[in-house]
């Protein structure tokens, strides 16, 4: 893989007349949006597929099935929303200071809020899709928007007429999108097969775990039936317990200069980042006196995604939400131990037996019924044991999923800089190259 500045340049450049584009080859037209497109708004075809503008696809086919990723409400006269054809351009003009715009493969319609252009000059879309969509082009309507609300920011119409846009001739249009097509195909290949080895890293992670918190390490001890369908055979020493003989429940509270933490499915109890606007969808108020007191060790839960699996053992004293469950341990279990059993995939099923659904994403656990949820003990100093083997082993696999990350981290950076050089002209794309 050539490095971006090993590939071929322009023989001559001038300046853009932007800062923030810099020098573009000679031969290259510095145009206007407002010059190459020509806003449209055609109504009444409800009989057309509904489409939706995103940040990562750009426009897309929405699935009207999926309550999850249908935020907005949908009416049932959809005669009000725009024609968009496949070859033009839509834009989700109160986020396009994020990049919710692309040129349509899909000829539908979208919503009445939503930009619809058609291109005023001889411009190829496809092109046009890979230089708007480029971080440059981002940056330039972040400029040419003003602040509504959180996450919102409604794009002034005059201002956008006014972003710059670079205008190779037509030849040179197909060349640079031919090469980004196959490029970034590849490079999307190779990253896709590393996120898989990823996922099969993460899975083989997580038969160990399933494995040694009810099998243990010694593949020649005896078994019994644990009495449990889901759980099966467990060593013949090991004893069965509940939760509800686990864990008492307790409700400290008026620490509200405490660290405030959150509980999350991914890494269970987490320090809470309070400057972090898009992590906190929650309100946090400003009198946190109400809030609950979890010591380091302590076990807590978002009883609402219990069935997710957002608990875990904490490492941190802190505050959580008062809605949260905390609980000590009153037997002798070691917390490391208990925290590797209970955030496996084996007890996450059975905390979605013990819930139900209260709203989509939202199931309430039935503290009865988490009581006598069965959990499988050895004795102290196997768990110990487990837990030391668990630690050093998922070390490991992590290690080489971090190694597999960073290099998916650079793949992405390779393909978002030469898809930035490629429509800004800072790289020439040859027929060789676009034909290899």
């Amino acid at each position: 893989m050539l490095s971006i500045a090993e590939l071929p340049k322009y023989d001559s450049y001038k300046d853009s007349g932007f800062m923030w584009v810099g020098l573009i080859p000679s031969s290259w037209e510095v145009s206007k949006l407002g010059s190459c497109l020509s806003p449209v708004s055609i109504k009444n075809h409800p009989e057309l597929p509904l489409l939706s503008i995103t940040r990562e696809q750009g426009v897309i086919e929405r699935d009207i099935e999926n309550q999850e990723s249908n935020h907005n409400f949908i009416p049932d006269d959809l005669s009000g929303y725009k024609l968009i054809r496949k070859g033009q351009f839509g834009m989700n003009k109160m986020k396009a200071w994020q990049g919710s715009y692309g040129v349509s493969k899909f000829t539908g319609i979208v919503s009445p809020a939503y930009y619809v252009f058609t291109f005023a000059k001889r411009i190829n879309p496809d092109f046009f899709n890979w230089a708007i969509r480029s971080k440059l082009y981002v940056s330039f309507f972040g400029s040419a928007s003003d602040g509504v609300r959180i996450g919102q920011w409604d794009l002034s119409k005059s201002r956008m007429k006014s972003i710059p846009f670079l205008l190779p001739n037509e030849k040179e249009q197909a060349l640079i999108t031919n090469f980004l097509d196959k490029k970034t195909a590849q490079l999307d290949e190779a990253i896709a097969i590393k996120e898989q080895q990823i996922a099969l890293l993460k899975e083989r992670k997580q038969i160990i775990i399933q494995k040694v918190v009810t099998q243990g390490l010694d593949p020649n001890v005896p078994m019994k039936d644990s009495g449990v369908d889901w759980i099966g055979q467990i060593p013949a020493h090991w004893k069965i317990s509940k939760l509800g003989r686990c864990l008492s429940p307790i409700s400290i509270k008026n620490h509200p200069n405490l660290p405030l933490l959150s509980i999350t499915r991914e890494q269970g109890v987490i320090e809470r980042d309070i400057e972090d606007q898009e992590s906190n969808h929650n309100f946090i108020p400003d009198d946190l006196s109400g809030y609950k007191l979890i010591k380091k060790g302590q076990f807590g839960m978002n009883k609402m995604k219990a069935w997710q699996g957002s608990y875990g053992v904490s490492k941190f004293t802190g505050i959580v939400s008062p809605a949260y469950y905390v609980f000590t341990f009153v037997i002798s279990i070691n917390p490391a131990f208990f925290n590797w059993a209970i955030r496996s995939k084996l007890y996450v099923s059975f905390f979605g037996s013990a819930s139900d659904g209260v709203r989509i994403g939202q199931w309430d656990l039935s503290k009865t019924r988490m009581k006598n949820i069965p959990f499988l003990l050895p004795s102290e100093k196997e768990q110990i044991l487990l837990a030391n083997f668990l630690d050093e082993k998922t070390a490991k696999i992590d290690e080489v999923i971090a190694i597999k990350e960073k290099q998916i981290e650079k793949l992405k950076e390779y393909k978002t800089s030469l898809i930035n050089s490629a429509v800004t002209g800072k790289i020439k794309i040859t027929p060789e190259m676009a034909e290899a």
